[in-house]
């Protein structure tokens, strides 16, 4: 409890503990400004700000003629990565969450400049250039995007194939790669967070009264002689997902029977 005149990070901080705790839940009103600040002492601007700074962290919404509003939380679908490739009788796949997910519009392909931070990734000169495979994946039967799927490959290995065709036939880009010689494929993925940009946040029905992360998971394909033949930047909704994975013991995780453990303990 706080006892004297309180910055507004220290009203934001005991909001966003109640809110956690659920001494407010998500529908919830929270007190009048005039109410927070008797309750905590603090001027008219402390208790803005201290309200600002949890609508900029998505826990409250402004409502008009209603007030502070705790804001109502989807529950996430976890993604789980596996660490493995899988097919089907579409192609290679990676993750099977997103197994029935489908492209919900012709994918879009274009030339362009390889990514500043991709760049170096792939082994190649800023501004070099790139193929570029834009697509938005989602459910078919709802038409609701689930994640932005963005594909560059090095343009003197895609140009004058079936690479930069709209429809690249069965098994898509992987298996033309492979029957270009590059097989068998080998992938790595590494996985951050970013805000997204306007477009990103149209093309995924993101909230718009609150900054809500991409996850982003960058995927490195490679041939056999190491050559990265296409990177796979994937975002989606951080509020909507999480990355999931087991967790395997190593070897050198063995249980240490020899201490602490008696014979017969389970």
């Amino acid at each position: 409890m706080i006892t004297v005149a309180a910055s507004y990070r220290e009203i934001a901080a005991d909001l966003r503990q109640k809110i956690a705790e659920g001494q407010y839940r998500p529908g919830d009103k929270l007190p009048m400004l005039t109410e927070l600040q008797e309750l905590y002492g603090a001027g008219y601007q402390t208790v803005r700000s201290a309200i600002a700074l949890l609508e900029q962290e998505g826990l409250v919404i402004a409502v008009r003629r209603r007030g502070t509003i705790v804001r109502e939380r989807p529950e996430r679908l976890r993604v789980t990565r596996s660490r493995e490739v899988f097919r089907d009788e579409i192609g290679y796949y990676f993750d099977p969450t997103a197994q029935p997910w489908k492209a919900l519009r012709t994918p879009a392909v274009r030339w362009g400049v390889v990514p500043i931070d991709l760049a170096a990734l792939m082994g190649m000169e800023p501004g070099s250039e790139v193929l570029v495979r834009d697509r938005v994946m989602g459910d078919p039967e709802t038409d609701a995007p689930k994640q932005l799927a963005t594909s560059y490959l090095p343009a003197d290995l895609a140009r004058g194939t079936r690479l930069a065709d709209t429809d690249t036939g069965p098994g898509g880009i992987y298996d033309r790669l492979e029957e270009m010689g590059h097989r068998p494929l080998e992938w790595s993925e590494s996985v951050s967070a970013r805000m997204p940009s306007p477009e990103e946040a149209e093309a995924l029905r993101l909230p718009t009264d609150v900054g809500v992360p991409l996850l982003r998971v960058l995927r490195i394909t490679t041939s056999p002689n190491g050559q990265v033949v296409e990177v796979n930047d994937t975002r989606m909704s951080s509020e909507l997902f999480e990355i999931g994975y087991t967790i395997n013991r190593h070897p050198s995780a063995r249980i240490p029977r020899e201490v602490g453990y008696a014979e017969d303990d389970h």
